[in-house]
């Protein structure tokens, strides 16, 4: 049986006023619980298991990434803040080989241009030459950025640190890939959704007959909008609960963007939303909501997506 954890800790607040918190009033709570007619048995198949400890290593992993991305802009920041001006990211192959080896302006403006080139070159694999050789060059010899040894040595491990975490990605994306394939999802016949959302959505949703309707789904993923009303007063702007699968929610406003980007079904949904003058984030949200209706229809009859004509 599988229950919400908020709502087994609502109903064991509910059952004395008085602030108890203990092992055996959790396990009577669960056992209450157990006897009501809310619980049903739930079944997981060894596929989704291994999706869903693929998908949740890979969250964590890119939460990761993320702090090493913003610790390095901080470090450039003090080494050599004028160098993001002068690329598109910091953290691009390119900056990462030259950071690796000359990790601050002072070093920058001190190397010889043909070893430079031939290191922006090499990484860049022909994109970069010697003209961005000179544009970063001259920025080192003008930086105002610290000449700091100690930062210097903490930027190249954490250089190193982002490559091995981005490595480690690159691996989960195979295997997810591999995973998704053998369940033979019809997810990923929906424009935008590729391997990675697809094994996510499948891996959060499991059995797609837990749910009788699409409004269930949606509340599984916590975006159902809230409901206040008191007296003659309703109120008519609602957040959304966010009370579901952190990790589905994500992944479903994230699906929702990329397919209007991707399927004329969806982009007119959205363009319709817009034209009734809904903030960016409100239409995305109720194509997030059309997204699940179709999930739930084509995992219900398990057959691949059709645009509407």
């Amino acid at each position: 049986m599988v229950f919400n954890p908020l709502q087994v800790d609502l109903y064991r607040k509910s059952q004395n006023l008085r602030k108890t918190k203990t092992d055996q009033v959790d396990a009577k709570c669960i056992a209450q619980l157990l006897m009501t007619a809310e619980s049903n048995p739930v079944s997981v198949s060894y596929q989704i298991q291994e999706l869903k400890a693929l998908t949740r290593h890979r969250f964590r992993l890119i939460s990761q990434r993320t702090k090493l991305k913003v610790s390095i802009s901080r470090l450039i920041v003090i080494l050599f803040p004028e160098l993001p001006t002068a690329c598109n990211s910091v953290t691009q192959a390119s900056i990462k080989a030259l950071l690796l080896e000359l990790p601050g302006a002072r070093q920058i403006a001190a190397c010889r241009i043909d070893r430079l080139t031939n290191m922006l070159t090499s990484a860049s694999k022909g994109r970069y030459g010697r003209e961005k050789a000179l544009e970063i060059k001259s920025l080192a010899q003008q930086s105002i950025g610290a000449n700091s040894p100690a930062t210097s040595l903490e930027l190249r491990p954490t250089l190193q640190q982002l490559d091995f975490l981005q490595k480690q990605i690159s691996d989960l994306d195979k295997a997810i890939r591999v995973a998704v394939e053998q369940t033979k999802t019809p997810l990923i016949s929906i424009p935008g959704i590729g391997p990675t959302l697809a094994a996510i959505i499948l891996a959060e949703i499991g059995n797609i007959h837990r749910f009788s309707s699409p409004d269930k789904l949606q509340a599984f993923a916590g975006l159902d909008p809230s409901t206040y009303q008191s007296g003659k007063f309703k109120a008519d702007r609602t957040p959304m609960v966010k009370h579901g699968s952190t990790y589905l929610r994500w992944a479903l406003m994230q699906a929702a963007r990329l397919a209007a980007v991707h399927c004329e079904t969806f982009s007119r949904y959205m363009a319709t939303k817009k034209a009734q003058g809904k903030h960016y984030f409100v239409v995305l949200g109720h194509t997030a909501k059309k997204l699940i209706r179709v999930i739930f229809r084509i995992l219900t009859a398990n057959e691949d997506f059709v645009p509407q004509s």
